[in-house]
């Protein structure tokens, strides 16, 4: 069959999305299927890629994030109706959502992948003085609602990510995690070399990888280390990423051991790098999958992650650690795991390899390639399945993981959203 995917956000420096149509062309294209990608671009064009024809849509880019977004939807249903798909496969909730519809009118069956918790990013963006004023939730379930209503399936990457369809019940829903590149990023390319051109040996080497953008809350980080010094814990952390956010970051951190890599298009040298440090930190708190923080799992690296993400589900005993919003937590978090003895640390970067290794790319193009070939449920409305690959699917009301919360004590639940950790196994 053709399946047509359309995606915004997605630019030679970005990260998650890019990855995943990647992976998701090339097991499309492996199982004999015709794959067509429209995504923006600063002209309008076409190429040809080992798993897909690419087609550009001229789009303005979106200030301050590095991303073109195509604002006009109709040229890219105009180029729909030239390739009559026999599925499409939209990975936007924004200015893509429209395309439900013109699935719907065409009888092509159809599914959004949501890569955004709305509710969680408006309330992420609603000022201070007015959170819990604003209609947060309702307008968030409105708009989930339309969505959808207009495709035939609704994927969510994680239970966390989904919880806001369950809430409004939708009929559509589907959970199918992503995968990690095994091959790539492994314990064995831990770099003694490279780490001692980052940090000196009685210095705990950190890691963060993420957009720079202010959502990703990399300031936690930075602040994180602050706390450190102030302790007197000699520390030093790489970030690895850009974004509009990096002056601000820079700025920040004068004065402290932080070191900023920008965007780092090696992929070999990004792997090398998460399997020489000692701790990553995963600071997003509205991070619906965390692809970097798996990937630093599969290098054998423990990862301390924002205990209001889906990362929770992650954080299964011996990977690593969730931790409240401060600088304060995410120092405790760190030191309590560089506090280990040599045996502790190499089981830890066993545990954290056998974690990410319950997620295959295999499996989500399984899971992605099902919904494409149900057309009963992608052309009718049923009741919700989920899958039972890598994350759990149930929405239990709390993480049985530890917290750190600010005062030193630790207690029993990662807070708003956090859910149970998942069998190893996809």
């Amino acid at each position: 069959m053709k399946i047509v995917q359309a995606a915004n956000f997605v630019a030679p420096n970005s990260g998650g999305i890019r990855t995943t149509l990647g992976h998701l062309a090339a097991g499309y294209a492996g199982a004999g299927h015709e794959v067509v990608q429209i995504v923006p671009g600063d002209r309008d064009g076409e190429e040809q890629t080992p798993h897909a024809r690419v087609l550009r849509v001229r789009a303005p880019r979106l200030a301050g994030t590095g991303y073109r977004i195509i604002t006009q939807p109709w040229r890219v249903a105009a180029l729909l109706d030239q390739e009559r798909p026999d599925r499409l496969e939209v990975h936007d909730r924004a200015t893509l959502a429209p395309l439900g519809r013109w699935a719907r009118r065409r009888g092509v069956p159809s599914l959004v992948v949501s890569h955004e918790r709305l509710d969680r990013l408006l309330g992420t963006w609603t000022p201070p003085s007015l959170r819990g004023v604003l209609p947060v939730t309702a307008a968030a379930d409105r708009a989930n609602a339309a969505l959808a209503g207009s495709f035939g399936t609704v994927v969510t990457t994680t239970a966390w990510a989904g919880a806001e369809f369950v809430r409004i019940a939708a009929p559509n829903l589907r959970h199918i995690p992503l995968g990690v590149e095994l091959d790539g990023f492994h314990p064995d390319c831990r770099d003694r070399t490279l780490r001692r051109a980052f940090a000196r040996d009685r210095e705990a080497l950190l890691v963060v990888t993420s957009r720079l953008s202010p959502e990703k809350r990399v300031d936690l980080a930075v602040d994180a280390v602050a706390e450190l010094v102030r302790r007197r814990v000699p520390v030093r952390l790489v970030i690895a990423g850009d974004g509009a956010a990096r002056g601000r970051l820079e700025r920040r951190a004068a004065g402290l051991p932080v070191t900023f890599l920008g965007f780092v298009a090696d992929r070999h040298r990004l792997a090398e790098l998460l399997a020489s440090a000692d701790v990553a930190f995963a600071p997003g708190p509205v991070e619906t999958f965390g692809l970097a923080a798996l990937e630093t799992l599969a290098s054998g690296t423990p990862v301390v992650a924002h205990h209001a993400s889906a990362l929770a589900e992650l954080m299964v005993p011996g990977v690593g650690l969730v931790a409240a919003g401060s600088g304060f937590t995410f120092a405790d978090a760190a030191l309590e795991l560089l506090d280990v003895t040599p045996a502790e640390r190499a089981a830890r970067r066993g545990a954290a390899r056998a974690r990410a290794e319950g997620f295959t790319w295999s499996a989500t193009v399984d899971g992605f390639l099902a919904c494409h070939t149900d057309t009963h449920r992608a052309t009718e409305t049923r009741p919700t399945s989920t899958s039972d690959a890598g994350f759990d699917t149930d929405l239990p009301v709390a993480h049985p993981g530890r917290v750190r919360i600010g005062d030193g004590r630790t207690v029993t639940g990662g807070g708003p959203g956090a859910l149970p950790p998942a069998p190893l196994a996809a």
